[in-house]
């Protein structure tokens, strides 16, 4: 199990390493001079040149890429050009908005879907059942912003049940404040996300409850309830959470337009705003930041796999 363990941690450094190399090669070689795009339309040639030189883009691409990396290596990520702060200082600022919808919208999410799914397989072809492939086919054709703008329209300005927009900090505001501004934004990002784990988990316990090791635990007199938990849900366990993990793609991608439906100053607003501005240090620190974030829950994915499976550790 060890080895195993280790073999998968070694095999996420090579795909850090391309992700770098990929965004690093975004700047440097794309058509045209980053440094006039970085400088707007109405820049003058001094600004042109200052901004290459802050750049270093007037050095050889490996001596670039050679300080880019030891810069990574430090944790510097550079410097915004049009703020002129450091990028981890900014991403600092925006963190803890980011992180905390994302923790609701996935607990949310497992909560609601694997029972949801699990109940549409054991009661296959029912309305139950129906009603919960109706509402997953819904979930993937209905925008995050399009929910995200109707949701704001019924709870927040007709039933005004909740605000509008806007965040509040569990830690310095209170729990009932960062509640009422988080439930609306974690709704809304959690749907897609609920309708692809909850088909996703119908399929597998579907196919677990034909097994059978499950007609024997039936047969034994065991009630249906533990028949569900015990062998049908945890042997159906580890393509579920694969899924959980290619799902993390779709939740960053939907962070960046919650955040701006609802106003949240987290890290999905500051792409948007780096975006704009063509702020290319602050791109770059974020497109890490996500790939990062994103091959690390998919290699906690991986040894968890252990949990549900004793084979895979050999």
């Amino acid at each position: 199990m060890v080895f195993y363990i280790l073999k998968r941690i070694l095999a996420t450094v090579p795909v850090m390493g391309f992700v770098a190399l990929f965004v690093f090669l975004m700047l440097r070689l794309s058509p045209g001079d980053p440094a006039a795009v970085i400088a707007g339309d109405y820049a003058t040639t001094e600004d042109i040149i200052r901004i290459r030189e802050n750049l270093g883009l007037n050095e050889p691409i490996i001596v670039q890429f050679t300080k880019w990396i030891g810069q990574l290596v430090q944790g510097d990520l550079g410097i915004s050009i049009f703020t002129n702060l450091p990028v981890t200082t900014l991403i600092s600022q925006r963190l803890e908005p980011t992180i905390m919808l994302t923790l609701t919208t996935i607990i949310f999410t497992i909560v609601v879907a694997v029972p949801l799914g699990t109940l549409a397989a054991w009661k296959q072809g029912s309305l139950i059942d129906r009603a919960v492939m109706l509402f997953s086919v819904a979930g993937f054709s209905v925008p995050v912003f399009v929910l995200g703008y109707i949701l704001i329209y019924i709870v927040s300005i007709q039933l005004r049940w909740l605000p509008v927009q806007g965040y509040k900090s569990m830690f310095t505001d209170g729990v009932i404040p960062f509640l009422q501004h988080i439930i609306l934004p974690t709704v809304t990002l959690s749907v897609i996300f609920i309708a692809l784990i909850a088909r996703m988990t119908r399929a597998s316990v579907m196919e677990v409850l034909q097994e059978d090791y499950v007609r024997t635990a039936r047969a034994k007199g065991q009630s249906e309830f533990k028949v569900l938990m015990k062998h049908a849900v945890r042997n159906a366990a580890v393509p579920i959470v694969t899924v959980i993990g290619l799902g993390i793609a779709l939740l960053i991608g939907g962070v960046v337009v919650t955040e701006s439906v609802y106003n949240i100053p987290g890290l999905g607003r500051l792409v948007l705003d780096a975006v704009l501005k063509r702020d290319y240090p602050i791109i770059q620190g974020l497109i890490l930041l996500f790939s990062f974030v994103y091959i690390l829950i998919n290699l906690l994915i991986d040894l968890s796999y252990t949990l549900f499976d004793p084979r895979i550790r050999y």
